[in-house]
């Protein structure tokens, strides 16, 4: 990994998750010696969830995982660093079979129970040999890794481990959700912007974990941006293994399931804001809300033009408190706006109201406010009463070098 971003956070003490073996090794993708390929094994009667990039030009392991997720149970779980795989052709389809075979006949499952992802340079093939030997030394290394483990061989430009954890009650029996992600550039929800492999030991239905997940995704993975660009292979998976013992919960209302979907939902948030703090060459985290849109739709549009305008982050990394670049942002978004109601603030400093600067506005404390790391910019539009909160990160010279130098 590269220098550690400056709003890294340390890896959480994350617990083992009953059902859930993870290995790792290194297949050799890169001119590397770090494990890069992971295989986790799931107990039998695991159910599984996913979201997936609305990229056209999706990988085959996203097409795969599209396909496998209709059956609603897993076994395995496999994920290669260092080569996307998307955009290879049959070589590419051929060798994420081949894969995902081996995987199978390993774990003692279907096809169909396996689930893929890979991440890394587009264009490449992933290599068949590496990969179904990756794999079964992956499989010989079962037990052999942790959470944190796995995510250091998921990763790509990460320059931190990101994990997550959160509990809640279903009756009275406690059960555990973990989460890893990995994510720091290509970073624009169409989904979701990155891989992301979620475990609990809780007994979900598999159509009830979907709905929860998709949920989650709207107002986690799908409210952050570094750059604007969605990836081909995004891929959000939930694994329920059931070996927590609680009675299954298949529906909303069922007891405990409120609970457990805020679970999810807090482990989501978590792993999507570090995505965000580990936005190639990020050194502020930026925090945007839009309220009085005329829905939560709409809000949230306009969240994501501020987001992601190169004028703003760059204004954010320079401390340049350029509320005027805010004012473009809402204007260019397409949703209703109407200047002369229009406020916005920096932190808690209001610094233009009803189209135009508040009244003796001082820039000192905004300044002050752009000088610190965690950034906030809010937006009222005095319309209606929908609203948005969306995370991004300013954009600096190391956004260019890392991405100008990434495939050397």
């Amino acid at each position: 990994m590269s220098t550690i971003s400056p709003l890294a956070r340390p890896f959480p003490a994350m617990p083992p998750v009953a059902g859930v073996r993870i290995g790792t090794a290194t297949a050799g993708y890169k001119a590397w010696t770090r494990a890069d390929v992971t295989l986790v094994e799931f107990a039998p009667g695991t159910t599984v969830a996913g979201v997936t990039t609305k990229s056209k030009c999706p990988s085959p392991e996203v097409d795969w995982c599209r396909a496998a997720l209709t059956g609603g149970s897993a076994r395995a779980l496999v994920v290669n660093a260092g080569n996307s795989n998307a955009f290879t052709g049959r070589s590419g389809r051929e060798a994420s079979q081949a894969q995902v075979d081996r995987a199978a006949a390993l774990v003692g499952c279907t096809s169909g129970e396996v689930f893929a992802a890979s991440t890394g340079v587009i264009g490449v093939p992933l290599p068949a040999d590496k990969a179904t030997a990756g794999v079964a030394a992956a499989y010989a290394a079962l037990g052999s890794a942790s959470f944190e483990d796995a995510t250091h061989a998921i990763g790509t430009t990460d320059t931190f481990a990101k994990g997550a954890t959160a509990t809640a009650f279903i009756g009275a029996t406690r059960v555990t959700v973990c989460g890893i992600v990995k994510g720091s550039g290509m970073i624009a929800p169409d989904m979701a912007t990155m891989l992301g492999f979620i475990f609990t030991d809780a007994s979900v239905a598999a159509p009830l974990l979907q709905t929860m997940l998709s949920a989650a995704t709207e107002q986690t993975f799908n409210a952050i941006t570094v750059d604007s660009d969605t990836s081909t292979s995004d891929t959000v998976l939930a694994f329920a293994t059931g070996a927590a013992g609680n009675s299954p919960i298949s529906a909303v209302d069922d007891p405990g399931a409120d609970g457990f979907a805020a679970a999810l939902t807090d482990v989501c948030r978590k792993l999507a804001q570090l995505v965000v703090r580990d936005g190639e060459g990020a050194t502020k985290f930026v925090t945007v809300t839009v309220e009085g849109a005329e829905d939560d739709r709409a809000a949230k549009v306009v969240a994501m033009s501020i987001a992601n305008s190169p004028l703003v982050k760059t204004a954010i990394a320079g401390g340049d408190a350029n509320w005027g670049r805010v004012v473009m942002a809402v204007g260019k978004a397409g949703e209703a706006a109407d200047r002369d109601r229009l406020d916005i603030s920096f932190g808690p400093t209001l610094v233009a109201t009803r189209g135009a600067v508040v009244d003796g506005y001082d820039e000192a404390p905004v300044a002050r406010h752009l000088s610190g790391t965690e950034i906030e910019i809010g937006v009222d539009l005095h319309l209606g009463h929908g609203r948005a909160r969306v995370w991004t990160c300013d954009l600096t010279h190391g956004y260019i070098s890392i991405n100008g130098d990434y495939r050397s």
